[in-house]
């Protein structure tokens, strides 16, 4: 006798994959930074949001608790991009070099994900919201770097000089990228990619020297 629970599920709209939602949340998260972009957050309702991505608003509130964490996505390629550059760090490379090899991100000012993500940053500024989105993403990302950092000091990812100097790590590139998408123009630049990772690297490299885990918390000479 067959299941009844099996034929059910059998008949429903197949779940989507891990993969496949996410490219649907980061596809629904460029379009409502578009709109925001062309009519600012206070004009643009989930709605909107909803039909310029071509789901239901019931999809759109069941991915997203509000209409301003549909930035998240998009954002968060700044972020994620970062820690997954951190990871691959070799012993003995310098932190800039490493980020003008491999840091994709900001890689070119043509990008159109680029330019919005830095479009939202610029927008935090003066939308308390986003700006919280934005912090909550980086409290975040600040445990993934205290854990890369204490591997490589080979220290727990608990140690106080770890975790200040992922703090400081963190404030650093938030800044960095702040300063950065404050000082973007609308025209690409070819010359940008490389200046913006320079002032990138160069934020991280002062900023992982703060701290030196191992030696009471003494600041560094840099």
């Amino acid at each position: 006798m067959q299941d009844r629970g099996d034929t059910a599920t059998r008949r429903g709209r197949p779940p989507i994959s891990d993969a496949q939602r996410r490219e649907q949340r980061l596809a629904i998260s460029r379009r409502a930074v578009r709109l925001f972009r062309e009519q600012g957050v206070a004009a643009t309702s989930g709605e909107q949001i909803a039909q310029a991505a071509g789901v239901s608003e019931r999809t759109l509130w069941r991915w997203f608790r509000t209409k301003e964490s549909c930035v998240e996505p998009l954002l968060s390629r700044a972020t994620d991009g970062f820690q997954t550059v951190l990871r691959s760090w070799p012993q003995g490379v310098d932190l800039a070099e490493h980020l003008r090899a491999e840091y994709a991100f900001l890689a070119d000012p043509a990008d159109g994900d680029v330019g919005d993500v830095l479009a939202v940053v610029r927008m935090t500024r003066d939308e308390p919201v986003l700006r919280a989105v934005w912090l909550v993403l980086h409290e975040r990302a600040e445990a993934t770097l205290a854990q890369v950092l204490a591997e490589r000091a080979g220290v727990p990812a608990d140690d106080l000089g770890i975790r200040l100097q992922a703090a400081t790590v963190n404030a650093a590139l938030r800044v960095a990228t702040e300063d950065i998408a404050a000082s973007v123009i609308a025209a690409a630049d070819p010359a940008a990619a490389h200046r913006n990772r320079a002032r990138l690297g160069t934020a991280l490299r002062s900023a992982l020297h703060a701290f030196d885990p191992g030696d009471d918390l003494a600041p560094r000479t840099v």
